[in-house]
């Protein structure tokens, strides 16, 4: 039976709850991660919600019991033991939603995120053709490894892209995998939360607030998938096989000597990142981003009339007014543009 949507509650109780943005200044930031911080629990929760709940659907609901997960037939028992010998299982797709498949075999059930698909780009097609590819995968039979085992909160999450790497891949991985270590992967898949690396034989992801040290509009402005980069490991847990990974920590947070360089009052060239109705976004050389307030503009205040007369990637003069290293804000003043 193919179910094109499950309601946001069924969704949260299969992924998770936490996480989200934090609407500051007229504008939505990430809650910045400082040095020593790692990501918690609610921070990969909020991974999986988010990617349960990004794309609204067009379609008339079902009855609520009609596609809920029902875990009572669940082998609990054997479903630990492969996942912790790290098996490969063949299971067959019963439905799906706008976040993923829902699949089950011998004593198992259990959800696939749309990003431990191997045939779907989740960033390079069209809502509709994701769900066109997703209808296709309900009655068939596909491999799969379970990557998450919490009875206590009835999930079961599983992955067709971990079982491409075979048996017992997983544990001999993890024993590599140090906090801090340096780690070069494959980018397999972007999602608006983050990019996801193959390590080779565990995906690891970098989650949209550490891809850069300023800000970023989408993953895939960072990233493409089959890229080949480096990352450092933040965090890893092998009963729960996440791994979370790093780009900007590779290199020095710009925030800790702006004012080194930097002062109030300074012209300096800037490339406009992100037009917004308040105002743009423009990336200094350092590689810290400031908002240019439309007052600044001289142009009507509407993000119509700010497109027209500004663009992405056009460089720019803008005078430094001021500086707020505690907060990451920075705040700009057009001078002119290039």
């Amino acid at each position: 039976m193919a179910v094109g949507d499950l309601d946001s509650e069924s969704l949260l109780e299969v992924a998770g709850r936490g996480g989200g943005k934090m609407i500051m200044d007229g504008f939505s930031e990430e809650r910045p991660h400082q040095a020593h911080e790692t990501p918690d629990e609610g921070w990969w929760a909020s991974v999986l919600a988010d990617e349960a709940i990004l794309h609204p659907q067009r379609v008339e609901l079902p009855p609520k019991s009609e596609i809920s997960i029902s875990y009572e037939t669940v082998d609990w028992r054997r479903v630990q033991q492969i996942f912790e010998q790290d098996e490969i299982v063949m299971m067959t797709v019963t439905a799906f939603n706008r976040g993923g498949l829902l699949a089950q075999g011998d004593g198992i059930k259990g959800f696939v995120p749309i990003s431990h698909l191997v045939e779907i780009p989740s960033c390079t097609i069209s809502e509709d053709e994701r769900q066109m590819r997703l209808a296709k995968y309900v009655g068939r039979n596909i491999s799969l490894k379970v990557i998450e085992c919490d009875p206590s909160m009835e999930r079961i999450v599983l992955s067709e892209r971990a079982a491409r790497a075979g048996e017992g891949k997983r544990k001999e991985l993890f024993q590599s995998l140090k906090v801090g270590k340096t780690i070069t992967g494959s980018v397999t898949n972007i999602t608006d939360f983050g990019v996801f690396v193959d390590l080779g034989g565990v995906e690891g992801l970098i989650h949209v607030s550490e891809l850069s040290w300023g800000r970023v509009q989408h993953p895939s402005d960072v990233l493409q998938v089959g890229e080949c980069v480096e990352t450092t490991i933040l965090q890893v847990c092998e009963e729960s096989a996440r791994v979370a990974l790093s780009l900007k920590r590779l290199r020095p947070n710009p925030w800790d000597t702006i004012l080194d360089t930097l002062s109030v009052g300074d012209a300096v060239s800037a490339t406009i990142t992100t037009i917004m109705r308040f105002g743009a976004f423009a990336r200094l050389e350092e590689g810290v981003e400031g908002l240019i307030h439309v007052s600044s503009m001289a142009v009507p205040g509407s993000k119509r009339e700010l497109e027209r007369a500004f663009h992405v990637g056009q460089r720019v003069k803008v005078r430094i007014l001021h500086i707020d290293v505690p907060r990451r804000r920075l705040g700009l003043g057009l001078v002119q543009a290039e």
